[in-house]
């Protein structure tokens, strides 16, 4: 048992640390740290620690950690991101039309967002439809374009300047 602990530990400070796109890249990892294991060990232990696959913007993906706040890190010390951008949230832009506000976000990263802003359960949204990079979500009736910018400024960098490329 001591040595599972020791491997989780082990992957853990991997996936903070390394941009890791595949089973394959982590097994050699602990390989070369002397844990030698089965690929179904490898995927228990990953979904153990309830693992997710996020897309970067080189087409490729990578192993983060629920409530990983190094995402960020890995990817500008892979050269995988730019200062500029919020990866977070992975927010790049906000549209309001009447009572839809359309939310647009890297590739992969709307489902998310929408989850934290349908958990939120705000008054003010009556719900959201996500997509892979674009959420729309429905506002109340009446709300102004300033009460809107204000309301969805909790989960959105509103303030933040994102480059598009």
């Amino acid at each position: 048992m001591k040595n599972r602990k020791r491997r989780v530990e082990l992957i853990v400070d991997l996936i903070k640390n390394h941009c890791i796109g595949s089973q394959e890249e982590l097994s050699k990892m602990l390989s070369d740290n002397g844990y030698n294991v089965t690929q179904a060990t490898l995927s228990r232990d990953l979904k153990m620690l309830k693992t997710t696959k996020v897309p970067t913007d080189r087409g490729t993906y990578m192993y983060i950690l629920p409530d990983s706040n190094s995402i960020k890190d890995k990817l500008l010390a892979s050269g995988q991101m730019s200062m500029n951008t919020n990866y977070q949230s992975g927010f790049i832009s906000l549209e309001i039309s009447g009572n839809i506000a359309v939310i647009k976000t890297r590739n992969g990263y709307a489902s998310g967002l929408a989850y934290d802003i349908d958990v939120s359960r705000p008054p003010e949204i009556l719900g959201t439809i996500a997509g892979t990079d674009t959420i729309f979500a429905v506002l109340r009736e009446g709300l102004s374009y300033e009460q809107a910018r204000e309301l969805l400024s909790r989960f959105l960098p509103l303030d933040v300047k994102i480059p598009l490329y």
